[in-house]
């Protein structure tokens, strides 16, 4: 186990950045400004969070605390395998790496939908 943190914003969760929530806001503060955290923006998450609040997409990937995941061939054949895109990405990128050994949570507002994906959740809704 590692002490950094590594949190993956779903769509849901770059939707709610952008109409203020304050807990996604606190996350994207800590990963600008604080040693050790670390937040990730899925490319299909971004684009599913810009269909539904157009400008999202280049306002997350334009702060200096996000980092902004590419698909690659190993995550294009996961999302071969889910319902959306965007949450199959987000479920991939949360999923232990050499860089994240731990994996990562998931920010989401729709904390239900990942009841049965074997991934750990911060619902931003509390």
């Amino acid at each position: 186990m590692t002490d950094a943190v590594h949190i993956v914003l779903d769509e849901t969760a770059m939707e709610a950045a952008g109409q203020g929530n304050v807990l996604a806001s606190r996350l994207i503060h800590r990963a600008h400004a604080e040693p050790g955290w670390f937040l990730y923006a899925p490319a299909c998450a971004l684009v599913e969070a810009d269909r539904a609040r157009p400008g999202t997409a280049e306002h997350l990937a334009a702060l200096p605390g996000i980092i902004v995941l590419d698909v690659d061939l190993a995550s294009a054949l996961a999302l071969a395998r889910q319902n959306t895109w965007a949450a199959a990405h987000s479920q991939y990128a949360a999923q232990p790496t050499p860089d994240r050994p731990d994996g990562a949570i998931i920010a989401t507002t729709a904390p239900k939908r990942r009841e049965d994906e074997p991934v750990r959740v911060l619902d931003l809704n509390t």
